[in-house]
This record gives C-alpha cells, sequence and structure tokens, in this order.
C-alpha cells in the first residue's frame, strides 16, 4: 500500500497560512500520515518506509532520523537543502543573504499583523521573466507553469498554485540538511542523475557522508530533473530500483 498526500497548507488539503513551507510541519505531517497508516490493519508496523522526491527528500530524511517507526527510506533526484546548493541555485552567497533577510522580515510582519506577503514560484511570463521568483531557471519555468493554468477544463492538473509564501524562503535556503544525513542509520537509497536537482558532485559527497550499514547510490546518468516527474522511460527506471531496495530492507 502506498500512500500520497498534501501536506498541510498546500493543494487540498486545509491549513493557513496558504502555500507557506514550514519543515518542522511537514516532518510532522509524515508521522501523521504514519499514524493513519497504522490503522489499516493490512499495514504491517515493521515494514514502513518512506520515498522523497526532489524537495521532499529533505522532509523524509527528517522524518526518518525522528521516527523510528520509518525502516528505510528512498531518495529520488533529490533538492538537497544545504549551503553549497542554495548559492548554486540563486547565484551565490550575497543573492542567499539578501533572500534570508527578505523572507525574515516578511515573517516579523506576518508575526506583528498577520498579512502573508507572497512571490511566484516561476515568472509568470516567458516574454519578461520576473526577477522576484523562487525558482528561475527557464526549464523549470516551463514545466510549472502549466500547472499554473487554473482554467475549468484543466482541473485534473489538481490544486497546486504559482506562489510561496516569502516567510518561507529562510527555511527552504537555510535549511543544513547534510548535518542531519550524518545521523541516518536506517537503510538508505538515493537515486539521480547527471543532470537532475542538486548537481552531480552534491549528490556524491552527501551520500558518502550517511553512516548506514546498508545504502545504495543508483546513479542512471545524463537525465534531467523534470525527466523523474513526466518521462515514463525514466521513471520505469527508477521504480524496480526502489521497490527491490525498499522490499529487502523493511
Amino acid at each position: 500500500m502506498t500512500l500520497t498526500f498534501d501536506p498541510r497548507n498546500h493543494g487540498e488539503s486545509e491549513g493557513v497560512p496558504r502555500r507557506y513551507e514550514n519543515p518542522l510541519a511537514k516532518i510532522a505531517d509524515i508521522s501523521a500520515a504514519i499514524d493513519f497508516l497504522l490503522t489499516l490493519t493490512e499495514v504491517n508496523v515493521h515494514q514502513v518506509s518512506a520515498i522523497g522526491i526532489c524537495q521532499g527528500v529533505n522532509w523524509v530524511i527528517e522524518a526518518a532520523r525522528l521516527d523510528p517507526r520509518i525502516k528505510a527510506i528512498g531518495l529520488v533526484a533529490g533538492h538537497y537543502l544545504t549551503p553549497e546548493v542554495a548559492r548554486m541555485y540563486l547565484g551565490g552567497a550575497a543573492q542567499v543573504q539578501d533572500r534570508v533577510e527578505r523572507s525574515k522580515a516578511a515573517e516579523a510582519k506576518f508575526k506583528q499583523t498577520g498579512e502573508v506577503s507572497y512571490i511566484p514560484i516561476v515568472s509568470a511570463s516567458f516574454e519578461k521573466p520576473e526577477s522576484n521568483v523562487l525558482l528561475a531557471a527557464p526549464f523549470i519555468q516551463s514545466f510549472y507553469h502549466r500547472w499554473a493554468d487554473r482554467h475549468a477544463l484543466l482541473a485534473h492538473r489538481g490544486l497546486w498554485e504559482n506562489r510561496i509564501a516569502t516567510m518561507s524562503e529562510h527555511l527552504i535556503w537555510g535549511h543544513r540538511i547534510e548535518l542531519s544525513m550524518t545521523e541516518l542509520h536506517l537503510p538508505v537509497l538515493m537515486d539521480h542523475a547527471d543532470l537532475a536537482a542538486s548537481g552531480k558532485d552534491i549528490p556524491h559527497k552527501l551520500f558518502e557522508t550517511i553512516p548506514s550499514a546498508k545504502k545504495q547510490l543508483v546513479w542512471l546518468g545524463g537525465q534531467g530533473q523534470i525527466q523523474f516527474y513526466e518521462d515514463p522511460i525514466t521513471i520505469d527506471m527508477v521504480i524496480p530500483f526502489v521497490t527491490d531496495f525498499l522490499s529487502r530492507n523493511t
């Protein structure tokens, strides 16, 4: 059995502020999902595993570190939140600091007034790209832009919104997942590729720091991040590795 869900404040789940990326809440939601699963008679408490994709790898890692009910994890095309990755995405240390300071100011304003400020995830225009966005790379914009179209005939795309609470950014770019990875002692599968999020070198470095006696790195080749989302060939390559590893280690 597999459970997928929208974390609080996102998509079809309730909670405010909307589109607020709160790591502690996401970690708690994973444990709450396990609480639910274990109410089902067909779920074995000794065979619970978790899979994280893109930025989701960070919250799966943190949840696995804190919740002993998670027996193994799979990390697929991870956008690992480390200082090195933040500098790579935003263009340097100065840009990271600017984003962090803006985010903390937005958080202070929210605490004082209850007002939530937002920035776009990607630019709304291809012709005139905005600089005030979370993810500026053109190929990322091309992927996410279509999900922002909320036409009634495109309801099957879900309730994704092209915005994020500004006060989220310091919690994203300031996260230090590399510290938590040194505390992973359960079985860990890392699945990545040359052009996936976090680049080619960082995932290799992070994998080496995992102390688990049961860990496996699967490197597909030249695939890019978006292929892990929608390319059937890439997805069909990943699934057997994930299912085999988790079935053998839970």
